[in-house]
């Protein structure tokens, strides 16, 4: 493990000063002081580990027992938790701020029927933007505390697919030419989905949504499902949209995280939904994967386990005949 940490060859190095192989300033000056306190410090490159150092007083003949520990992970998660302090107290301090302003104009000043209106318009406008972000507050914290979804709570897929069409089309208002599976799908014919309901629901509507909000009016936004010849099957949201450059797509699930912070509140995003698509992929044991370029479109896929997926046969072979009859 210290070869791993700090860069070392168990054998070539063997003998040699621990101050020739691992230089970092502060490492050597620790070693030299024989100071106690604890030190951060880079691991070995390829790794790109964060060590915490200590070093200890050993044996009789003044020497040195060191000892390194891996701390990158909680060190990333404490810079996370940071961050989402610091986000959400932005994101309920911007509507507050605009509340407040209003709310002093409108005792303070005498303001015209339209004024008032308009005044009104926009305080209903960010009191709608914080229940939403306390919802999906609400939804990411019930998600994480929450037991597994059901292996055995099965539901139609063509069932949620006619729900995530609805909806999609809904929000988009005709603006945007979208397809979905048809009814006679072989794909969907017979086929089930094990798992919480609302989640899967909300995941895959998030997806949808996504793409109508990010995609310009008259694209077009492809909603599929497909069976995998290995067992399981995908799910896929494909838009003409605008894309996502490829240094973002790793840090797309982060909460709060925003390519374009503008863009996103005025199409009513709070910077939270993909995290909660994350989620609820993960406590169904499926995948999520992202596909986008830049002025390409992109293409969000759930990649379901076989054991989420169960196909009957009668269904699906009587729903073909039909076809074939047509």
């Amino acid at each position: 493990m210290a070869a791993v940490h700090l860069g070392l060859d168990p054998e070539r190095d063997i003998g040699q000063r621990i101050t020739n192989l691992v230089r970092t300033p502060a490492f050597v000056a620790a070693l030299q002081s024989g100071s106690t306190e604890p030190l951060l410090m880079a691991g070995s490159q390829p790794a790109q580990l964060l060590l915490s150092v200590l070093v200890r007083r050993y044996g009789s003949v003044g020497q040195r027992l060191v000892l390194t520990q891996d701390v990158t992970e909680r060190q990333r998660n404490e810079a996370m938790r940071r961050d989402f302090v610091a986000n959400v107290s932005h994101e309920i301090r911007t509507p507050l701020t605009v509340l407040a302003g209003f709310v002093e104009t409108m005792a303070t000043l005498p303001l015209g029927p339209d004024d008032r209106e308009r005044m009104l318009q926009l305080m209903t406008q960010q009191t709608r933007r914080m229940q939403t972000l306390v919802t999906d507050l609400l939804t990411l914290a019930r998600l994480e505390g929450s037991p597994q979804p059901a292996p055995d709570d099965w539901h139609p897929v063509a069932d949620l697919i006619e729900q995530i069409g609805v909806e999609t089309q809904g929000l988009s208002r005709g603006r945007h030419l979208i397809r979905l599976p048809g009814t006679g799908d072989a794909d969907l014919a017979g086929v089930e989905l094990a798992g919480n309901l609302s989640e899967l629901l909300s995941a895959m509507t998030n997806l949808a949504s996504n793409a109508v909000r990010y995609t310009p009016d008259e694209g077009r936004i492809s909603i599929g499902w497909q069976l995998r010849p290995g067992g399981g099957a995908v799910f896929e949201v494909k838009d003409s949209g605008i894309g996502i450059a490829r240094d973002h797509l790793p840090r797309l699930t982060e909460r709060f995280y925003r390519i374009d912070g503008s863009r996103s509140r005025e199409t009513g995003g709070t910077g939270l939904g993909l995290s909660i698509v994350k989620h609820v992929v993960q406590r169904h044991g499926a995948e999520l994967t992202i596909d986008s370029q830049i002025g390409e479109g992109s293409t969000f896929r759930i990649l379901f386990p076989a054991s989420r997926v169960r196909v009957h046969r009668a269904v699906a072979e009587a729903a073909q005949a039909q076809e074939l009859r047509r």
